[in-house]
């Protein structure tokens, strides 16, 4: 296939849905000078997503043949390219989308779908999805949709690279920071796919309503903008181009599609034969809410490792300190439990038969590994997660190989998990910087990472500030639901920090946006089924 040459564009909308389609045309007509083939615009490209009820929702959206979605098509006819766009859409029976759409260099629609799991007010303007995106087969790669919402949890953008798709097209309209730091560029490196992700820009609401707007929401006016950063992320995480934190901006690069095909790690692993599919049946199940009360509000938590003498002398020091959790990549679960002697603490290692949990009194439980790729040979696997209810909640052990898999994750946060401890050695850089953060941001969980010395470790403690719908302690920083992270440099043999188990009970993102039980359940069967 060879090179292909993308645009994301970012820009502002407001209520003047004219100079909103001015807009877009322009800078299609500047993405397309600049030899883009495929172009991406942001989410919610007709009008502001702010609206007085439904019904004004419905009659401003787009419609089959109208006049802005007939100019989208002609500009991409006009310079032969595809555009995808991102609209609020009506459709006959009533309901309103966030419909997606994809035009061909025909000016021909190829595709479109809706918006899957919606943010906030959107519940209240907007219908979700009916059913799952498709991935379109082109001459320039095989290509998927989503928006927004949609990739700060992982199922969607997960189900269209498992059907197939090469080349993840993201319309975003956010002001959250961690959009462009992690959830972005995450959802390439899980699926070793190329995202092409265009954000907003300029105010999110009006701005003649944005003082009593931002009062209201504790927010400061200037958050309330677009945040910008559109960028073209490759299957290995790495941001190749990205646009400014304000203003239009056309973000261009070339990409190879087909590498998208290559699903290997350098160690060997391919991340999706990998997977279990039949022990991931509850993330498609209906959700139930969380079942059990918040656990303490603070743990302390620490990282140990090195050679065996360091890591029983530092588990004993920690533990005698106060700390109730420590979590080391290897040790002898005996020596450790003698560590730990005299007092409350638990340790988690790593050892052939699964990740360990032990306390004072010898070995509490096993994780067998959940996947061939994290087992030794003649390992049984695991048919499902384990966890342990602990004096300051709720405990999983997920370890080694099996950290790549958002999917383990995501089953912790269904079984009501405060903690996970994750004894681990990367192989990309991205397990560490996006991987680890993101499965703590997408399922509000704490998770301590421990790799061996000599590379780096990470504790990931959840934080009161969170959700626009709470007040927060401290300033508003427009990071929504990334976590405080307590980075662990390679060569330091010990690290102590506090997590919060109770945290872990807050999953609204938004007003009716749950980050666990606002999956789009009903509409995961690419995850489950082989």
């Amino acid at each position: 296939m060879g090179l292909v040459r993308v645009a994301a564009v970012q820009l502002a909308a407001s209520r003047d849905v004219d100079a909103n389609l001015a807009a877009c045309l322009r800078l299609i007509d500047e993405a397309a000078a600049q030899g883009a083939r495929l172009i991406v615009l942001p989410e919610f490209c007709n009008h502001m997503s702010f609206y007085a009820d439904r019904a004004e929702a419905h009659r401003i959206a787009t419609r089959p043949g109208d006049d802005f979605l007939t100019a989208i098509a002609d500009r991409a006819a006009r310079h032969e390219v595809y555009v995808k766009i991102n609209v609020t859409h009506a459709y006959a029976d009533g309901r309103t989308g966030g419909t997606n759409f994809l035009f061909g260099p025909d000016g021909k629609p190829l595709a479109q779908c809706d918006k899957q799991t919606l943010m906030g007010a959107e519940n209240d303007h907007l219908d979700p999805a009916t059913e799952a995106g498709p991935v379109v087969d082109t001459p320039l790669g095989r290509l998927g949709m989503y928006a927004c919402m949609e990739g700060v949890i992982n199922e969607v953008a997960r189900g269209l690279a498992l059907r197939g798709a090469q080349v993840l097209l993201n319309s975003l309209n956010s002001f959250a920071l961690d959009e462009a730091s992690l959830h972005i560029p995450v959802r390439a490196a899980e699926n070793k796919t190329w995202v092409v992700a265009a954000n907003k820009v300029g105010p999110l609401l009006p701005e003649d309503r944005l003082p009593q707007l931002s009062a209201a929401l504790g927010v400061p006016a200037q958050w309330l903008h677009g945040a910008g950063e559109s960028q073209i992320v490759a299957p290995d995480g790495t941001v190749v181009a990205k646009g400014p934190r304000t203003g239009e901006a056309v973000v261009v690069a070339d990409i190879d599609p087909d590498l998208a095909d290559a699903k290997q790690r350098p160690d060997g692993v391919d991340v999706f034969a990998a997977r279990r599919p039949e022990i991931y049946r509850p993330i498609a199940e209906a959700p139930q809410g969380r079942r059990r009360d918040p656990g303490a509000p603070t743990l302390p938590v620490a990282v140990v490792r090195g050679d065996p003498a360091t890591v029983y002398t530092e588990t004993a020091k920690a533990a005698a300190d106060g700390v109730l959790l420590v979590v080391t990549p290897e040790a002898d679960p005996a020596r450790l439990a003698e560590a730990l002697a005299g007092t409350p603490a638990y340790a988690v290692t790593a050892t052939e038969d699964g990740v360990v949990l032990v306390d004072a009194s010898g070995v509490v439980g096993v994780q067998p590994p959940l996947h061939a790729c994290a087992a030794a040979p003649g390992t049984e696997l695991a048919d499902g997660l384990r966890t342990f209810d602990l004096p300051w909640g709720r405990l999983a052990l997920i370890g080694g190989l099996d950290t790549l898999f958002p999917e383990a994750y995501r089953l912790a946060a269904l079984a009501d998990a405060d903690v996970v401890a994750s004894p681990f050695t990367a192989v990309e850089d991205w397990e560490l910087s996006l991987g680890l953060p993101e499965r703590a941001a997408e399922n509000r969980l704490n998770v301590v990472a421990a790799a061996p010395l000599d590379q780096p470790s990470a504790i990931f403690a959840l934080s009161g500030d969170f959700t626009l719908w709470t007040a927060w302690q401290g300033p508003f920083t427009g990071r929504i639901s990334h976590p405080l992270v307590h980075h662990v440099p390679a060569g330091d043999v010990a690290a102590r920090a506090d997590v919060a188990p109770a945290q872990a009970a807050n999953r609204l993102v938004s007003r009716r946006t749950d980050l666990v039980d606002g999956r789009p359940w009903r509409l995961l069967d690419a995850l489950t089924e082989r």
